[in-house]
């Protein structure tokens, strides 16, 4: 048997992958230049394919990078001239902070105590900020941002521009992007994708803001600037060589995810979710982290342990499963389970007995 890797990412991979990879190596799909009409076409059907999935509108770029901590930072230079505002909910949020403060920015935050809820009647958005960053969904702590209040936040603040890391959310969450300026992930996770593929949605006026930045004398990332980003996406393009095998991958997963349908996908991953909340809210020894029913992530479920987690590691491994150790702080406390569209009941149903023999 070979291993199920219920990890928060890099995870299990979605079906199909295998054999699209060996299509378009017998294709030689992946030996072509980036400037290339093959390339052209590779791009133009991922970018479309993922906006019919996602129902990302016309007015938004895609821009392919790295990595979503390249996504972070790119955000920052091409859209903060000094003032960014932070909410920090976990490690991944606090990084996203942490690089504005390298970037030489004057970052502020606010913090929610890790696994809690916002005390949102008490926050303002302070004056001069140029950027909103909200972690949707903390894969560190595994809660989750009231999406509503990310609109609410936007409607009050119409002159601010919002930054969304839906780095785990997707494609199980759904958003109104009318509300939202920038939004980035990578495939690894709920993609089911190898790493190696950052993806930022943005939205076209704001090559605009960049631009402004750059000649007021603001380095705007170089050769990944907003402006040339948005120069090549407009040939479908990137501005240096891209992982084209990510890029193809990823387009063919989002054919099939959009065939299978994400009523149904977004129904499975609710069952999954509840299935697995359910069976640790009544475990002696392991219980959920996030106490709030309405800010528990459905994707990224962190529980955490009164007993020894390595030996839960241990015999996880030995009978063929691999769940994410905790992160940064809860390292050896934590437990943490991805639920993702390629993550099957019956795998889930075994996960589960695994832990009730414990």
């Amino acid at each position: 048997m070979s291993k199920k890797y219920f990890t928060v990412g890099p995870t299990e991979l979605s079906d199909g992958v295998l054999n699209y990879y060996k299509d378009a190596v017998e294709k030689n799909l992946f030996s072509v230049s980036h400037r290339s009409a093959e390339f052209e076409e590779i791009s133009s059907h991922t970018v479309n394919s993922l906006k019919v999935l996602l129902g990302i509108p016309d007015d938004f770029y895609v821009f392919f990078l790295s990595s979503a901590t390249e996504c972070m930072e790119r955000s920052l230079q091409n859209l903060v001239a000094e003032k960014s505002f932070h909410f920090i909910n976990g490690w991944f949020a606090q990084r996203y902070y942490d690089i504005a403060k390298a970037l030489g920015k004057k970052p502020e935050y606010v913090k929610s105590e890790f696994g809690k809820n916002f005390d949102y009647d008490n926050i303002s958005i302070p004056e001069g900020t140029d950027l909103v960053c909200m972690t949707h969904n903390e894969t560190s702590t595994g809660t989750v941002f009231n999406i509503d209040k990310i609109y609410e936040i936007k409607q009050s603040n119409t002159n601010i521009n919002i930054a969304v890391d839906a780095v785990t959310s997707l494609p199980f969450y759904r958003f109104n992007y009318s509300h939202i300026d920038v939004l980035f992930f990578s495939v690894q996770k709920g993609f089911g994708l190898p790493p190696g593929l950052g993806v930022m949605l943005c939205r076209k006026s704001l090559i605009e803001k960049s631009r402004f930045l750059s000649e007021s004398g603001f380095t705007t990332g170089t050769y990944n600037s907003f402006i040339k980003l948005a120069a090549n996406a407009d040939k479908n393009q990137t501005t240096m060589t891209p992982n084209i095998p990510a890029i193809y991958l990823l387009g063919r997963v989002c054919d099939d995810l959009y065939n299978k349908g994400l009523d149904i996908i977004r129904e499975e991953t609710e069952k999954k979710a509840n299935l697995i909340y359910s069976f640790f809210d009544k475990h002696p020894n392991i219980k959920p982290f996030v106490k709030e029913s309405d800010i528990r992530s459905k994707t990224t479920l962190v529980l955490e342990s009164n007993i020894d987690t390595g030996k839960i590691f241990t015999k996880l491994e030995y009978n063929d499963f691999v769940v994410s150790r905790g992160y940064g702080d809860y390292k050896n406390k934590h437990i943490r389970i991805g639920n993702f569209p390629m993550h099957k009941f019956e795998d889930v149903s075994n996960l589960l007995y695994l832990f009730k023999k414990f």
